[in-house]
């Protein structure tokens, strides 16, 4: 098999005695062993089996498969949530006096992680800019070890080189890590731009109905293994469950992916015209100004448009009151349409500076572009628009 449709559905576990045809769920906290033997084999590392499942699961196991298959890398791990992948992607691979350069425009609990939590440990941190991707160099620090980099990024959708992010990580001597979760493996794969480790809040698209929370850290089997040393012993682990919920999503992945991004091409390109707006940003808009990178690295544009609307948060504000469909929520990736405010949500935490700088503006609205038709899509927005006047 080698088309993505394809292993997304047909990677399984294989059938078990009961010959089911959907995988079932492994609901148990331990597995048995045949003899006193097999198990310090086991946790002696001498042969492969599940142990208990906070180590690994079947679920957690057929899923990994799947999105390792997707990614192009070598192995991986499944966390409770994205934000646990954010923070066992670098904590593992980090220690005490390391230094991460990473790009300034991150997730808000992303951003929190790099300048409250990591300085407790004496792991510091630089943003660089990336309008000024020449200015990196100077950046670079003798005791730097990483490179995080988020594109398109939450919420700005500003585009990075992953072709110059690898190439810069390996002249330096640097993990790359990227978070993928906007673009999903399907529309972007990473590690074939140099990434060693790319990450996922798998609550998002891959799951794509906003039922469960998941996270991904995918990448090289060395950088992999010492995330599952960390992972193991601390904890992070996502339940079979949501295991199983994650690998049934991506069967449908690339489906609902193509319609995403139709649906949200159609009603960014519709709405550049709007007159309540200053601007419509979306990756495959000719008016974005990193749009022939975007085709260059991406399928897609991907679901997510943004818009700022004239009239600052009082109108932000009094334009999500007024939608009467797309719903409300700090989720993105689901089949309903979504609308965040992130000046007031998401980024809230951020100064008043640190979101200027990263295009956040009093006015900017986040717009997950759901499954929705199109055209009730954009009458629910123009409508809103209308009544916010």
């Amino acid at each position: 098999m080698s088309h993505f449709e394809t292993n997304a559905i047909r990677i399984s576990n294989g059938k078990s005695n009961q010959r089911e045809h959907s995988s079932p769920i492994y609901l148990t906290s331990s597995f048995t062993f045949e003899s006193a033997e097999e198990a310090r084999q086991m946790f002696a590392d001498e042969i492969e089996g599940n142990i208990y499942s906070r180590y690994s699961n079947p679920n957690l196991a057929e899923l990994i498969e799947k999105v390792c298959s997707a990614e192009g890398v070598e192995n991986g791990i499944a966390t409770a949530s994205g934000m646990a992948a954010m923070f066992g992607s670098m904590a593992s691979l980090l220690q005490q006096g390391d230094h991460i350069l990473a790009s300034r425009s991150l997730f808000g609990s992303t951003h929190q992680l790099l300048t409250k939590v990591f300085p407790k440990w004496g792991i510091t941190s630089t943003y660089g800019d990336i309008s000024d991707i020449a200015n990196w160099e100077k950046l670079v620090q003798p005791n730097t070890k990483m490179l995080f980099i988020e594109t398109p990024s939450n919420p700005g959708l500003e585009i990075i080189d992953l072709e110059w992010a690898g190439k810069f990580a390996a002249a330096h001597n640097l993990i790359l890590v990227v978070d993928n979760c906007f673009a999903t493996p399907y529309l972007q794969q990473p590690a074939k731009w140099g990434a060693h480790i790319v990450t996922h809040s798998a609550t998002k698209y891959i799951d794509g109905q906003g039922r469960v929370l998941g996270g991904l850290i995918l990448g090289n089997k060395e950088l992999i293994s010492e995330v599952t040393y960390f992972t193991r012993h601390t904890g992070p682990s996502m339940s079979p469950f949501n295991a199983w919920v994650l690998s049934k999503s991506m069967e449908t992945l690339a489906l609902r992916m193509d319609r995403h991004c139709d649906n949200a091409l159609k009603s960014a390109k519709y709405f550049q015209e709007s007159k309540d707006l200053e601007f419509v940003k979306y990756p495959f808009l000719e008016s974005h100004p990193q749009y022939e990178l975007a085709k260059k690295q991406m399928k897609a544009g991907g679901g997510i448009i943004t818009l700022n609307l004239k009239g600052g948060i009082h109108r932000a504000q009094k334009f999500i009151d007024n939608l009467q469909m797309i719903s409300i929520t700090p989720n993105l990736g689901d089949s309903r349409s979504i609308v965040t405010h992130p000046a007031s949500t998401t980024h809230s935490k951020l100064t008043q500076e640190e979101r200027e700088r990263v295009g956040i503006t009093d006015g900017l609205i986040r717009l997950s572009v759901g499954l929705e038709h199109v055209d009730d899509i954009i009458q629910d927005v123009e409508s809103a628009l209308e009544k916010s006047r």
